[in-house]
């Protein structure tokens, strides 16, 4: 999922989510961010561990686990994808415009006009907007609340199963 910033790729990447967990998709989400983040609180214990120079900070409980890992580099979105856990059945990414990947682009006519599209010519999949204006010849254009269109695409498209 590619787009420019403020154009609705998280609200309707949360849509997609709940379509395909309702059918029985597990589904895993990679956020690409141009800048710091930090998803640690202050006077934590993991934190407290980071502050004190350990590289991997990992947090465990009942149902959830998290790892924070202070690096040199930005991890390659297949180094990514490669330390997700067995059984997921599709990766949805926001972001990682430059990585060479399928990608499903919501827009604006706005954004469509001020700055084009992002995706490179044979890896846009389908458009997102509600704007018929922003279409591309051969290139399905689905409407924001269209998650279940989308959906179907992906089957068609042999990237996941028929799902229930």
């Amino acid at each position: 999922m590619v787009g420019w910033h403020n154009v609705g790729k998280t609200a309707f990447v949360e849509r997609l989510i709940a379509t395909l967990k309702a059918r029985g998709v597990r589904v895993a989400t990679i956020k690409h961010s141009r800048g710091d983040f930090d998803i640690d609180r202050q006077g934590t214990d993991t934190w407290r561990y980071r502050q004190a120079g350990s590289d991997v900070v990992v947090i465990s409980a009942p149902g959830r686990m998290a790892m924070i890992e202070e690096r040199e580099d930005e991890a390659s979105l297949e180094e990514l994808i490669g330390r997700l856990p067995q059984g997921i059945d599709l990766v949805i990414t926001e972001g990682f415009k430059r990585v060479p990947t399928p990608k499903i682009e919501v827009t604006t006519r706005a954004a469509w006009e001020a700055d084009g599209r992002i995706t490179p010519e044979g890896l846009l999949l389908a458009l997102v907007s509600d704007d018929e204006g922003v279409a591309v010849d051969g290139v399905p254009l689905f409407r924001r609340d269209d998650s279940a269109g989308v959906v179907a695409l992906l089957e068609r498209l042999g990237i996941i199963e028929s799902v229930r």
